[in-house]
């Protein structure tokens, strides 16, 4: 499918991320860490024991949380209420972007590399693969709201790319499986994961990694979107 999909929604309004806006990383079970790993914006990790966090202080630009003392060595900041509320936000997102109406449904039938995607609310009920390069092309208001009921994957050396104005503090990944972001490729937006976000050597995200099990970073390069 070549051009630009017409998938405008208008009044689709950005997905509300609360208390986890400053946040790059906030995981349920941990973020594993093969180093190392550049990491601009807060880290957190709840209900699980700050020990799960493997990134070293050195490698985050921003406050790293834990629910206990025994977070990242000497940076961790025990705050298990404010992390609390922080996991607490990431599935009120999650749960937001899930409920949004779609305006375009099974594009590309899974397959979106090579696409250009307007703003707008994208639902997939089976997995989804970028093989190549997609563009999300808009201006920067413009949403984009990606409900996939199944897995996504990104390939090795392939991008998401914005075009047009377009920002990636409003592009939300609302994903019900396993993301998986292949070896050197680059990624844009808020990922909401209700499992495991895997990073794969080499990749960079401008965007969040929200996980409702674990993070795993493999010499990454994850940049929150600016405000």
């Amino acid at each position: 499918m070549a051009g630009c999909t017409s998938a405008y929604a208008a009044g689709t309004t950005p997905v509300p991320l609360g208390k986890a806006r400053p946040f790059a990383i906030a995981s349920q079970t941990g973020v594993t860490d093969v180093r190392s790993s550049a990491v601009t914006g807060n880290v957190g990790v709840s209900p699980i024991t700050g020990a799960a966090d493997h990134l070293a202080c050195t490698e985050v630009t921003g406050r790293v949380y834990s629910v206990d003392a025994a977070g990242p060595a000497p940076c961790s900041i025990k705050a298990p209420a404010f992390l609390r509320s922080v996991i607490s936000d990431t599935q009120g997102a999650y749960a937001n972007a899930a409920a949004r109406t779609p305006s375009v449904t099974e594009l590309g039938a899974g397959n979106i590399g090579g696409l250009t995607l307007a703003p707008g609310v994208y639902h997939w009920s089976s997995a989804v693969i970028i093989p190549t390069n997609v563009t999300l092309a808009g201006k920067a208001n413009g949403i984009w709201i990606l409900q996939i009921a199944q897995t996504l994957n990104l390939s090795s050396g392939t991008a998401v790319q914005l075009s047009g104005g377009a920002r990636a503090k409003n592009v939300f990944w609302q994903v019900a499986g396993k993301v998986t972001l292949g070896t050197t490729s680059h990624f844009e937006g808020t990922i909401l994961g209700k499992t495991l976000i895997a990073v794969k050597t080499g990749a960079s995200v401008t965007g969040r990694l929200f996980a409702q099990t674990a993070v795993t970073l493999e010499q990454n390069a994850i940049t929150k979107p600016t405000n």
